[in-house]
């Protein structure tokens, strides 16, 4: 399940969008905040993948930056493009950081990982994000699940969860913009509630809106 963030219809972060061209990518919330909280250390809701491999469900860390990293490069050209929105090489340094160093008052990010105690360098699978604008109270969202464990139920469980997010920071709607050709991220998005809209400045997509 994939779905990208798209800021530039978002006036409250178009200095954003300015900043991170650079980056080839659409921009991460605004970092004024490196979260700190008993959360950031919290083990999480335990997992099983299909295949028995053990995985946590857990708020993204500031410490996250170098797995984020990694998780990027396991991604194939086709799941960059259905998270992005279009083709993006890598993910820089800075803009992971920005992904990770998140303000809690506008923004959540939820990440399936493998335990902190796994014999090897825990890694993010999974990430689903939302940030609420304060202007208009409401939540965009963006999703992406690695291939390995797609079609397991986790992307309903991470939508649930920012869903549940959203509503907890004050928005009013959640909405989201997603490729024409990622069926599987419509269909999610149609079982959830999300109603859909074509977008006339971009044929290619479609926007999907939830009423919170």
């Amino acid at each position: 399940m994939l779905c990208g963030m798209d800021t530039v219809t978002n006036p409250y972060r178009l200095a954003e969008h300015r900043r991170a061209s650079s980056y080839g990518t659409r921009p991460p919330p605004r970092r004024t905040y490196v979260s700190t909280t008993p959360q950031d250390f919290a083990p999480g809701e335990r997992l099983l993948a299909r295949d028995g491999t053990p995985l946590v469900l857990r708020l993204i860390r500031a410490s996250d930056v170098q797995a984020l990293q990694r998780g990027f490069d396991r991604l194939t050209p086709e799941e960059v493009r259905m998270r992005f929105l279009h083709p993006l090489n890598m993910l820089p340094e800075p803009f992971a950081r920005e992904l990770c160093e998140l303000d809690p008052a506008r923004a959540v990010a939820w990440v399936l990982a493998d335990p902190d105690a796994a014999p090897r360098v825990p890694e993010i699978h999974a990430v689903a994000r939302a940030y609420v604008d304060p202007v208009l109270d409401q939540a965009e969202f963006a999703i992406v699940v690695e291939g390995r464990y797609a079609r397991q139920g986790f992307g309903t469980l991470l939508m649930h969860r920012v869903i549940d997010s959203a509503r907890k920071l004050g928005a009013t709607e959640l909405w989201g913009d997603v490729l024409l050709d990622n069926q599987p991220m419509l269909d999610l998005c149609e079982r959830l509630g999300f109603t859909r809209n074509f977008m006339l400045h971009d044929p290619g997509v479609m926007r999907v809106t939830l009423a919170l």
